[in-house]
Formats: C-alpha cells, sequence, structure tokens
C-alpha cells in the first residue's frame, strides 16, 4: 500500500487556513483526513474537543513532549500547539492522505523532519496586510495586545512563503480552495 500524502496547509494567523480547510473537506470528493492539533489554548465557543482541537491541559502536552510525539510544536501568546506524530503517521501508513493546518514555523519543522517525496506544502496569502487584520479583528476573541502580535507576527511569517510546494493567494475562498485541490490531485497522480 502507498503512504499516503502529507498536506501542509500554513500561512499568517487569520489568513483563513480553518475556512479552506473545511471548505475544500466540504466540498471536494478528495480523500483527506484532517490531522486534528493538540492545544492548550481555551476553546473557543464553536469549537468542539477532538474536532477543531485536542483541548489539553499543560500537563498532558508535557508528556507529549517527552514521549517526542510531536511533528512540531509551538507557544504563542502564552499557549501551545502542537501535531501529534502517532496520529498522522497511524493514518498516512494505512494509506490515507493527512492535511495539516499548521502556522508557520511548525510547517517549517514538520518539512524538515519528514523526509519523504510525500509532502506537498501550501502557503496561504492574505490580499494585503489590512484584510489580514480585518479577519482577526472580526473573530472578536482576542484583546489588541494579541491582535498586534499576531499581525507582527504575520508582517514576518509573510517573508517565508517562498520556502512552501505552492503560494496561493486566499482572495477568494472558493478559487483558492480549487487551486490547492488541483496541486493535490496532480501529486497524487506521481
Amino acid at each position: 500500500m502507498k503512504k499516503g500524502l502529507l498536506i501542509i496547509l500554513s500561512g499568517p494567523s487569520g489568513v483563513g487556513k480553518g475556512t479552506i480547510r473545511k471548505y475544500i473537506m466540504d466540498n471536494f470528493k478528495i480523500q483527506i483526513s484532517y490531522s486534528i492539533s493538540m492545544t492548550t489554548r481555551p476553546q473557543r465557543e464553536k469549537e468542539v474537543d477532538g474536532v477543531d482541537y485536542y483541548f489539553v491541559s499543560n500537563e498532558e502536552f508535557d508528556k507529549n513532549i517527552a514521549n517526542e510525539n510531536f511533528l512540531e510544536w509551538e507557544e504563542f501568546v502564552g499557549n501551545r500547539y502542537g501535531t501529534p506524530k502517532d496520529k498522522v503517521e497511524e493514518l498516512r501508513n494505512k494509506g490515507k492522505n493527512v492535511l495539516l493546518e499548521i502556522e508557520v514555523n511548525g510547517a517549517s519543522e514538520v518539512m524538515n523532519k519528514v523526509n519523504d517525496d510525500r509532502v506537498i506544502s501550501f502557503f496561504l496569502m492574505p490580499p494585503n496586510i489590512d484584510a489580514l487584520e480585518s479577519r482577526i479583528r472580526r473573530r472578536k476573541t482576542e484583546s489588541e495586545e494579541i491582535i498586534q502580535a499576531r499581525l507582527n507576527k504575520g508582517r514576518s511569517e509573510m517573508k517565508m512563503a517562498d520556502r512552501y510546494d505552492h503560494v496561493i493567494l486566499n482572495d477568494d475562498v472558493a478559487r483558492a480552495s480549487q487551486e490547492i485541490v488541483d496541486l493535490i490531485k496532480k501529486k497524487l497522480k506521481k
């Protein structure tokens, strides 16, 4: 059985990674399993544990670090986020294509760790910094200090887009999603 494709979807906070992921999974007949990240961040109102994230305590997160069970993990604004290695590899070894929706530093770490030809990476680019700020503010979930931290981080992350296989402008969810799906299908044919 052919190992499943590892699909990395990344970009700055607020660029629409979750929206694009959901659109792809809801609207295209493409076999993709979503890798659920683990976080110590508090659960937002519409999020579901085990669907959007695995919401865990700091102690549980520490156990996963000690057991080397993260493909990557990162701390940002006082919370930690990580990709459970055991879950991703289990799916890929069953021939399933796995989508990672992760931030930029984590994506770089995964791209450095996973050394096989069954990986494709996408950097979602906002139309401009104002659009990114508008998307972050529309959430109404963070303080001004955190919004500014996310915007500053986003500016520096956009400079790393050339490290990815593909840069996708997220100016229209349907169009950007179609572009990503077409490139995944092309990679799957190889």
